[in-house]
Parts: C-alpha cells; sequence; structure tokens
C-alpha cells in the first residue's frame, strides 16, 4: 500500500450503485440468499459508521453496519465487506472495520456481530459466539458466527434470537 494513497470515508447514497456492483463481482449472485442479507433486508444501514475505501477516484472496498438486535439487546451487523479483487491483501478490508469499529465505538454502541472466519476477524478484536448463545435466523454455521464488544462486558448477558432492528 506504500505506492498507493488509501482514502477511507464515510458512505454517502450516491455510493450505493459503485458498492452493489463491487458486491455483485465480490460475492456473485448467490449473495441475496444468505442469512446475514435476510437480516439487513428492509434496515438501512448506518451510513455514519459504513466506509468506503477508495484509491484516486476508484472505489475499491466497501463495508456496512446495520443495526439489529441480539435477543433484547442492541447491536451491529457489520457486512458486507468487500475489497476489490485486485486489491485484496493490502490491508483494506482490516482498515474498513477497524475504521467501522472505531465510529461505532465513539458513537455509543456496545457490540458487533458478523459471519466470518476467526482467523481474520480474529485480529480485529471479534471472538466466537458461545454455540447455543445466539439463534441467528437462517442456515448459519456457529463456528462463523463472531462478536465484538466494543465497551467492557458488552456480551454479558447478551443471548436469544438475532433479528432486524426495525
Amino acid at each position: 500500500m506504500s505506492d498507493l494513497t488509501l482514502v477511507l470515508a464515510p458512505q454517502m447514497p450516491a455510493d450505493q450503485a459503485a458498492i452493489e456492483k463491487l458486491d455483485e463481482r465480490v460475492f456473485g449472485p448467490g449473495r441475496f440468499a444468505r442469512s446475514a442479507y435476510r437480516l439487513r433486508e428492509g434496515v438501512a444501514a448506518d451510513l455514519s459508521l459504513s466506509y468506503v475505501a477508495r484509491v484516486g477516484r476508484l472505489l475499491v472496498g466497501a463495508n456496512r453496519m446495520t443495526p439489529i438486535r441480539c435477543g433484547a439487546k442492541a447491536a451491529l451487523l457489520l457486512g458486507p465487506l468487500s475489497v476489490e479483487p485486485a486489491f485484496r491483501s493490502a490491508g483494506i478490508g482490516e482498515a474498513l472495520v477497524m475504521k467501522s469499529l472505531e465510529a461505532a465505538r465513539a458513537a455509543g454502541h456496545h457490540l458487533v456481530l458478523l459471519v466470518g472466519d476467526m482467523s481474520y476477524y480474529g485480529r480485529m478484536g471479534f471472538e466466537p459466539v458461545p454455540e447455543g448463545r445466539l439463534a441467528f435466523p437462517g442456515p448459519v454455521d456457529p463456528a462463523r458466527l463472531l462478536y465484538c464488544a466494543l465497551s467492557k462486558g458488552a456480551f454479558d448477558g447478551v443471548k436469544g434470537r438475532v433479528s432486524r432492528a426495525i
């Protein structure tokens, strides 16, 4: 990345078409069948916590933070996290995640959930949800259900069904 100038900025409504095209390239048409996508349906992402990554004018990455409920507790769902294939392994995904976590913490949020690989997200502060604590809608590999507590004790006592925050 030393020869590239990476700029992270909050998502804007004008970014949505480019983000949709990026998500399509990265995840394909089957992405809408995933359980996490179904949680996001009908709920607007919090654009102040969702970021894009640009190199020059080229959008090379994006992530979203969407309000959800974990049982009785308010939380955020991180994802999708998309990075243009030619720009992978350059730290862009991690930079986007860390920027969103910092913004969420600063805005007073306490808990973030995602479906992803512990080997990747663990270095950003995510931990596996203990089996049986949360019921995610639809099929999800329990080993891929991860959380990040943005404040001390934020995951204490959290249990129940993960649902849309409507």
